[in-house]
């Protein structure tokens, strides 16, 4: 009997547990928290109040994990928005054009995500799911984990603890950002993993509303992007709608530009702008929840897939790679990260030797890309403290810029710029003569202002009752 064990029941967890499913006879999900009867917050993610989405290709790709996902998101008040065209969108530098490109987000907040996701992959009579459990260690040597030992009870007082080991031919570790996997894998005698962190200071500040009555159904919402490379902290904003006619509106800000927590400040931060588009929409708007803020926001990845590994370990997710979740390409990271396990299970015919170590390069390849969209801008904040060399600053924040220009006001470099960031399209599209020539060239017509670019979007009905309407730029559409 083939039996695997997988560290943590979260997004990386359980899409990690569902592809091993088909290869083994029994996957062992250990879960440090209770999971909640309904949609609702875990202890273990703190940040869960916060906006949440997945990218297109980061949904496309739960799909084919876990036929219908998408489907049972939207039922359950998810909301699906195209990326420029159905979100007022302000890039690092100017107000986006509304025009029409081939991908699009889905946004949700992070309890139903959770509960659609894991009923789905729980459906599956091969996952068992050990709750309230702790890891504590592995079994094995540095050539070889054969297991892991936990421990159970202890959560509550006056309860045993208890310590058991678990046998298993695979063992995943989706365990988060606080993994202990550099520890466990020290005691077996394994050499640390090289490490690169980037870390700008960001920190989050959330809030629920109750949006209006006589909200439109297809109210856009906001995003306003960090700017990078600038001298100045970054400081951005998202207000997004969510299922149940509520906005999560989320506050993000590099060291010195850190998002307050006071009723005052918060409101002023989202209109330290050049429109004061997000107070206007929250005048009406009633507020559900305190201010919620987190911290602990650097990026680090560990390059397990340079080191000497020990056979029958995979590290993914989080406990792989950290995120900035500002830029939001966690959650797509590791869906795409599972189809690439998947991939290479069907590829072998199974658990075949060498397996962790193909994968594990196989999801450095996706994560090398996300690290670029993170890190990459980061590292261009004020105070950030990095491991990595900065090299070419005065260019990438020159292209960065001009990228950014050319697509606010180019449908067919928003067209690709956006699809390739949303993990759809490759990164090759953005070597392209019809991306390459307009950036290279540089914007051809002025910028929108605020009020034409907010003019775009009938979706906002008379939530800006002074926000002007002539002038009106329409939709446009990439050739």
């Amino acid at each position: 009997m083939t039996a695997a064990v997988v560290l943590g029941g979260g997004m990386a967890g359980l899409l990690a547990a569902t592809v091993l499913a088909d290869h083994v006879d029994e996957v062992v999900v250990v879960e440090g928290d209770q999971y909640p009867d309904a949609p609702g917050p875990r202890r273990g993610l703190p940040q869960g109040q916060h906006n949440h989405l997945f990218m297109k290709g980061g949904a496309d790709a739960l799909d084919e994990l876990l036929p219908g996902t998408t489907a049972l998101l939207r039922a359950a008040g998810a909301k699906q928005r195209g990326l420029p065209q159905d979100i007022l969108t302000r890039g690092p530098r100017d107000w986006f054009e509304r025009s029409h490109t081939d991908t699009w987000l889905l946004l949700m907040s992070r309890a139903v995500l959770d509960d659609v996701v894991r009923g789905q992959a729980l459906k599956n009579e091969k996952l068992k799911v050990l709750q309230n459990t702790k890891v504590i260690g592995l079994v094995g040597d540095a050539r070889r984990v054969t297991g892991v030992r936990i421990e159970k009870g202890g959560r509550e007082a006056g309860q045993s603890v208890t310590e058991e080991t678990l046998a298993a031919d695979f063992v995943v570790d989706a365990t988060g950002r606080r993994a202990r996997t550099p520890q466990w894998l020290q005691e077996l005698g394994v050499a640390a993993a090289a490490e690169d962190v980037v870390d700008a200071g960001f920190a989050y500040a959330s809030r629920w509303y109750e949006a209006p009555e006589g909200t439109p159904e297809d109210f856009p919402g906001v995003m306003i992007q960090v700017q990078p490379g600038t001298g100045r902290p970054g400081r951005g904003v998202a207000l997004l709608p969510n299922e149940g006619n509520k906005w999560i509106v989320t506050l993000f800000g590099s060291k010195g530009g850190e998002p307050p927590t006071d009723e005052e400040d918060f409101a002023n931060y989202t209109g330290d702008w050049d429109h004061p588009v997000i107070p206007k929409l929250l005048a009406n708007a009633t507020p559900l929840t305190e201010i919620r803020s987190y911290r602990g926001m650097q990026n680090r990845w560990r390059h397990y897939e340079k080191a000497a590994m020990p056979e029958g370990y995979l590290v993914v997710g989080d406990a792989n790679a950290a995120l900035n979740p500002t830029y939001g390409t966690g959650m797509t990271v590791s869906a795409k990260s599972a189809l690439e396990l998947r991939a290479e299970l069907r590829a072998g015919g199974g658990l075949t030797p060498g397996l962790a170590k193909r994968v594990q390069g196989r999801i450095a390849k996706i994560v090398a890309f996300a690290w670029q969209t993170s890190a990459g801008n980061d590292v261009f904040f004020p105070g950030v403290q990095t491991s990595v060399p900065v090299k070419g600053e005065k260019f990438q924040t020159w292209l960065a810029a001009r990228i950014s220009q050319v697509a606010a006001r180019n449908p067919v470099v928003c067209n690709i710029a956006f699809t390739v960031g949303t993990f759809v399209a490759p990164v090759s599209r953005m070597f392209s003569f019809a991306y390459l020539w307009p950036v290279l060239r540089g914007p051809r017509k002025p910028a929108l202002t605020a009020d034409q670019a907010i003019a775009q979007f009938p979706g906002f009905g008379n939530l800006l009752d002074d926000a002007r309407t002539e002038g009106r730029v329409p939709v446009s559409h990439p050739q």
